[in-house]
């Protein structure tokens, strides 16, 4: 028997693995950073041989309640993962598996690693439609991958979506890569209509090193994205930092930030309520939104959410706020679960790989509904 993660996002520490049913794990904490979650591991050795799995430290990782009727993936090709029994008791992540072959991957979420973020711009480079530029360097000397979609002219208007601020949040980049192959479908009668109107700068992963590290949460250096809007700096957060002023050289009339939580079992909107320019305008422009949303794709939802801020409450330092009140527009941050869609369940597989590419499809409608108005 053996356990490796010493790969692209692999994350997990041996603590011993003697007998097959009590094989005990510890989830390392991100780099730098006290923050814990994901994980993602090879087991080898056990074919036709039943494996009981425990994780020791999962009450103490960043979000317990995340495991929480919860079920890990499991895959043997690396491109079909199915859920594998799980069970959190409160202190332990317990999971329970009979290997159909002799190598099997184990993870929080089925990943999207950087092989696959690479194939992916530069294969949307190949349309005439798309423009990849690298933006700067990540604090490792990585590229920062951009995607220009559409002609640029004055009279279009700007379209930010981001994705992957958390890097363990990987569904955030199959949800671009399904936006992608839609926009960028010359037949599609949605995308073509929207890039007469509007051009799409488009990040499919904002925090390479902390994808790469097996990070839940931060890039290598410890920092938080999703905090760091305000203040930027080109040395601890270089994605932010280079697209923060692309969006002030460009302009912004839409932002969309791409996320996963880790809790909660549906689909939903974080909105910029808590904005202090939050106004009738952009009252209506995300009611539009969400609603024609909710008209058109099944799998989004508004009852569950996080609560609304209060008026003059919202943190200017999270990225939607920010860019919502840095430029009055609409702004709005995506989370899509780490569960399964509980108004849509689909117990093989949870929410998956599949799903995620078909939300980022269906996100165009909305778009749609909004770009005449967004400015």
């Amino acid at each position: 028997m053996n356990i490796s993660s010493n790969f692209d996002s692999g994350k997990i520490e041996v603590i011993e693995a003697l007998d097959p049913q009590n094989i005990q794990l510890r989830i390392p904490n991100d780099t730098n950073s006290e923050h814990f979650q994901w994980f993602h591991f090879r087991l080898s050795g056990m074919q036709e041989k039943a494996v009981k799995m425990c994780i020791q430290n999962a009450s103490e990782a960043s979000y317990p309640e995340g495991y929480d009727e919860y079920y890990a993936v499991a895959s043997y090709d690396r491109e079909y993962w199915f859920r594998v029994p799980t069970f959190y008791d409160g202190k332990q992540l317990t999971i329970e598996h009979t290997p159909e072959f002799n190598s099997v991957y184990y993870a929080y979420f089925a990943p999207y690693t950087y092989e696959q973020h690479l194939d992916l711009v530069h294969n949307a480079q190949m349309s005439q439609e798309c423009e990849l530029v690298s933006i700067g360097k990540t604090v490792e000397g990585k590229d920062i991958d951009m995607l220009i979609v559409g002609e640029p002219d004055e009279s279009k208007k700007k379209i930010w979506v981001i994705a992957r601020q958390h890097p363990g949040e990987s569904m955030a980049e199959w949800f671009i890569q399904g936006l992608l192959g839609k926009l960028l479908d010359e037949d599609d009668a949605v995308a073509r209509t929207l890039l007469s109107k509007a051009v799409f700068y488009i990040v499919p992963n904002m925090n390479i090193d902390g994808s790469i590290a097996g990070n839940l949460r931060v890039n290598t250096k410890g920092f938080n994205y999703n905090r760091e809007w305000a203040e930027p700096s080109e040395e601890n957060s270089p994605e932010v930092f280079h697209v923060r002023n692309l969006m002030d050289e460009y302009g912004c009339d839409l932002n969309l930030d791409i996320h996963g939580d880790e809790a909660l079992p549906y689909n939903f909107i974080s909105g910029i309520e808590g904005i202090p320019s939050f106004d009738e305008r952009l009252k209506n422009l995300t009611e539009n939104f969400i609603g024609t949303w909710m008209d058109t794709c099944p799998d989004f939802q508004d009852t569950h959410g996080y609560p609304k801020n209060e008026p003059g409450k919202g943190n200017l330092a999270i990225c939607s706020k920010h860019i919502g009140e840095r430029f009055k527009c609409l702004s709005l941050t995506i989370e899509m679960p780490f569960k399964d869609n509980n108004d849509l369940p689909e117990p093989e597989c949870g929410w998956s790989p599949d799903r995620s590419i078909l939300l980022g499809e269906s996100v165009l409608q909305p778009i749609m509904k909004v770009v005449d108005h967004l400015r």
